[in-house]
C-alpha cells in the first residue's frame, strides 16, 4: 500500500525539510513539498496530488495542520480521497482511516464539526429574535433606501464571496479546464470533473461555465479555455479522452483507466458499462496514430 507524503509550509523562508524527513522515516514512497498559505485551499501542489492518488494509495502528512486549517476542508479532502479509494494518515495525530480507530476518529470530528454549525445557526436565530423583540429592523439601511454605493458595495462583496467558494473547489475542476480546453468539449470536460466527485459535489454545465468566466475575468486562467471547441469525429471522441486521462497521470494502468471510465459513466466501444484494459489499450494504440499522444508511443506507456 503506496504512502504519498505531503509536506507545506508558508513561505519561501520556511523548509519543509524536516516534514519530508520525518515522511521518509515513515515509508513514503514520494513526497511533494508545497510552498502555500494553509488558509488557501487552491494549492497545486495538493491538487496535483488528489487528482494522481489511486485505490489503496495514502496520503500521509506530519500534522493534520499541514494538510487544512480548517475541519470542513479536512472532512472534504478525506471524503474524495475515499471516493477513490484511499486513505489519509496523520503521524502526529490519532488518525489514519485505513483502520478502525481512526475512522472512529474522524466520525467524531465530523459529528462536531455538525454540532458547531447547528450552535452557531440556533446562536443566529436567538440574535435575530432578540433585536425583532426589541423593535430593530433588519438589513442594510443603505440597500433599504437603494443607495447606490451601498448597493456596489453589497455586489463587490457578494462577488468576493463567490469567488472564495470557487477558491475552495478549484482543485477539483481547474487543472481538468487548464489541461484539456478548447480541446475538448464541456460535455466531457464535465464527466473528467464529475467522476471522482461525490453526487452531491457534482457540476452542472451552467454553472461550471460561469465559475470559468469568472476565473478567466481575473486573470486564473487564460481567455482560450472559453473558445469553441473543434468539432471531433464521433470515432475520435474515446481515444481522445483516453488520451486525456493518461496525459493526466502518465503512470496510470489500463485497469486504473478503465475505472476511471466506468465513473465517468462512459460506455465501451460496444456499448457497454464494464471496461476491459485491452479495450483501452486499442484506444491507446488509436489515439497514438491520430497524433493525441505526440511525446511517447503507446507502446513505452502500456
Amino acid at each position: 500500500m503506496p504512502l504519498i507524503g505531503y509536506a507545506r509550509v508558508s513561505t519561501e523562508d520556511q523548509t519543509p525539510l524536516p516534514q519530508s524527513e520525518a515522511l521518509q522515516t515513515a515509508g513514503c514512497v514520494e513526497i511533494h513539498e508545497e510552498h502555500a498559505s494553509g488558509g488557501n485551499r487552491a494549492r497545486p501542489v495538493l491538487a496535483r496530488v488528489l487528482e494522481r492518488i489511486g485505490k489503496g494509495d495514502t496520503l500521509v502528512v506530519v500534522r493534520i495542520d499541514r494538510l487544512a486549517r480548517s475541519l470542513s476542508h479536512l472532512l472534504e479532502v478525506i471524503e474524495r480521497l475515499e471516493t477513490k479509494g484511499a486513505f489519509f494518515r496523520s503521524l502526529q495525530d490519532p488518525i489514519d482511516t485505513s483502520s478502525p480507530q481512526g475512522k472512529f476518529t474522524l466520525q467524531v470530528l465530523g459529528a462536531a464539526a455538525e454540532f458547531e454549525r447547528a450552535l452557531i445557526r440556533e446562536r443566529t436565530k436567538a440574535g435575530l429574535a432578540s433585536a425583532r423583540a426589541k423593535g430593530r429592523v433588519g438589513g442594510n439601511p443603505g440597500l433599504r433606501t437603494k443607495d447606490p454605493a451601498a448597493l456596489r458595495k453589497v455586489r463587490l462583496a457578494r462577488q468576493d464571496g463567490y469567488m472564495a467558494r470557487l477558491n475552495e473547489t478549484a482543485q477539483d475542476w481547474v487543472p481538468h479546464v487548464r489541461r484539456l480546453r478548447p480541446d475538448m468539449a464541456w460535455e466531457d470536460i464535465l464527466r473528467f470533473i464529475n467522476g471522482p466527485l461525490p453526487h452531491s459535489r457534482h457540476w452542472t454545465q451552467s454553472r461550471l461555465l460561469r465559475a470559468v468566466k469568472a476565473y478567466v475575468r481575473d486573470g486564473f486562467l487564460p481567455a482560450e479555455v472559453l473558445g469553441r471547441a473543434g468539432r471531433r469525429e464521433t470515432d475520435d471522441r474515446l481515444p481522445a479522452i483516453v488520451a486525456a486521462i493518461k496525459g493526466s497521470d502518465p503512470d496510470i494502468t489500463l485497469q486504473a483507466i478503465c475505472d476511471r471510465l466506468e465513473a465517468m459513466r462512459e460506455r465501451t466501444p460496444r456499448g457497454r458499462t464494464s471496461w476491459q484494459p485491452s479495450s483501452v489499450r486499442m484506444l491507446l494504440e488509436r489515439a497514438e496514430r491520430l497524433g493525441l499522444m505526440p511525446y511517447e508511443s503507446s507502446q513505452n506507456q502500456m
